[in-house]
Parts: C-alpha cells; sequence; structure tokens
C-alpha cells in the first residue's frame, strides 16, 4: 500500500476540570463530534476513578423511564477522510489511580493501531482578548532542554503523555491561555486556536463550521464588557502593550542567538580538530 493511500490514526484526548479553563479543550472534541460522523467505541467506567461528589452522577428521562448517567470517559472513533482517522476521549479529569486510567487509555489506542496521541488543554493566564490567545506545544516524545518549563502541579494529560512516550508513542500536548479576567464562560476563540494547531500538527484540513462566528462573537461580548469597565479597560490595555513589546523583543533576541552561535562555530572553526 503506498505510504498516501496509507491509514494513520491518532488519538486526541481532552478532559473536563482543572485542565480545562472555558472548556476550550473538551469543546474541541464536541465539535469534532458535531461536524463528523462518529461512533462512540467505548468508554472506561467511572467506579474506582471518580468522587461521586465531585463528579456528581446525571439523571435523565429516555422514552418515559428514568437512567442514571454515571461519570466516565467515552472513546469515539471518526473518520475525517479517506486516509485520517481520530480517537476521541472526553470525560471529566478521574480524581483516583491516575496511572490506571491513564493505561486504560493506551489501551484503546493500541487496539486501534493509533500512531501518536494528542493531549489538550486550556488554562486561565494574564493575556488580552484582543490578541492571538498564547499556544504552547509540549512534545512529550521530544528531549526537553528548556530549564525554565513548567514545575509545579500537573494534571491527567500530563500523565497520559508521560506513560504514552514511555510505551513509545509520539506524543503532543496542546495547550491554550485564556484571559482570566473574563471568567469562565465558554471561550470559543480558545476552541479555534486549539483546533486550527490540531489540524497543522496532524497535517489535515478539519472543518471549523461555527467556530469562526462563535469566536467573533466571544470578542464581540469581551469588548462591550471592556466599554463598562474603565479599570478593565485599562488593565487590558496594559496586558496588550506587554505582548507588543514582547513581539517587538523576541525579533532582537533571536538575533542575538544567531550572532552567539556564528561566533561559536567561528572559534571551533579556529581550533584544532580532534583528530590532531
Amino acid at each position: 500500500m503506498s505510504e498516501e493511500a496509507r491509514q494513520h490514526c491518532t488519538m486526541v484526548a481532552a478532559f473536563d476540570g482543572w485542565n480545562d479553563a472555558c472548556s476550550a479543550s473538551t469543546n474541541v472534541i464536541r465539535h469534532l463530534l458535531n461536524v463528523y460522523e462518529s461512533h462512540e467505541i467505548g468508554s472506561i467506567p467511572g467506579d474506582g476513578f471518580y468522587d461521586y461528589q465531585m463528579s456528581r452522577p446525571m439523571l435523565c428521562h429516555v422514552q418515559g423511564r428514568r437512567r442514571i448517567i454515571w461519570p466516565s470517559a467515552k472513546i469515539y472513533r471518526v473518520q475525517i477522510d479517506d486516509t485520517h482517522t481520530l480517537l476521541l476521549e472526553m470525560g471529566p479529569e478521574p480524581n483516583y489511580h491516575w496511572s490506571d486510567f491513564c493505561r486504560r487509555s493506551i489501551h484503546w489506542a493500541e487496539d486501534d493501531e493509533a500512531e501518536a496521541i494528542i493531549t489538550l488543554g486550556a488554562m486561565f493566564a494574564d493575556c488580552p482578548h484582543t490578541r492571538p490567545l498564547p499556544i504552547d506545544d509540549l512534545a512529550g516524545d521530544q528531549p526537553k532542554t528548556d530549564t525554565d518549563g513548567h514545575s509545579g502541579p500537573i494534571g491527567i494529560p500530563t500523565v497520559l503523555d508521560a506513560l504514552a512516550t514511555q510505551d513509545g508513542y509520539s506524543t503532543e500536548s496542546i495547550w491554550v491561555s485564556v484571559p482570566q479576567y473574563l471568567g469562565s464562560d465558554e471561550c470559543a476563540q480558545g476552541t479555534l486556536q486549539l483546533l486550527q494547531r490540531l489540524s497543522a500538527m496532524l497535517g489535515v484540513h478539519l472543518d471549523e463550521g461555527e467556530l469562526p462566528r462563535k469566536a467573533a462573537e466571544w470578542k464581540a461580548q469581551a469588548g462591550m464588557l471592556l466599554r463598562c469597565n474603565d479599570d478593565l479597560a485599562n488593565y487590558v490595555h496594559r496586558l496588550e502593550m506587554d505582548v507588543d513589546q514582547a513581539q517587538v523583543d523576541e525579533p532582537a533576541a533571536e538575533e542575538l542567538v544567531r550572532e552567539a552561535e556564528d561566533y561559536l562555530r567561528s572559534m571551533g572553526n579556529k581550533g584544532p580538530s580532534l583528530s590532531e
């Protein structure tokens, strides 16, 4: 079978809770389930993983009969095009036994012969809604040389990345920062940017559907809030200045790094060879 015709399968996971500010990451999964034909292929039952006082069961009525819906992570299969399949995992972040939970997630990836696992997350940050929201890519299978990386509490996406990497999977984690001053309402702009980065990472077009319109509405609503609150408007203006200054400084810093690297290479060429 040619490379062009070969099927590519990737697992994409997002979890409600601490890792999901404004539902920006789990809404990527919901969006994909809405715009593509999907099939639920399994679940990770909640018993042993969830504190039901934190993630409460839900009561619903189906055809006149009562039914209790227990918290669980659902696994869906979505065919994006002739060569790209996605396994989508979504559910509340578990309260207990994270390693066991992640092993069960990886088992689903193994069953469908997924080549990679990508986790999505969203966090609150001091960033203005008037600029593109910050996006961070964290490659779990690449050596980390950045000594200024995150140190502190982690969520289930980080554990899933780490265990999948140990099992030989190529892993990525995409996080979007959303403005903390807008509260916890859904952030369509964050969802749109995560979807766009996921699309670029997969090398396949993902249907954006109504997300651009919803993102424009989100920005418009935030603008109305600023017009009614001078203190908030001044705060956002300071954030804008910080972002704009960082963009000005970044090329200069990159140029300094290039000059230092060129200098070190030139010094190395003048020194004695290793064979001497």
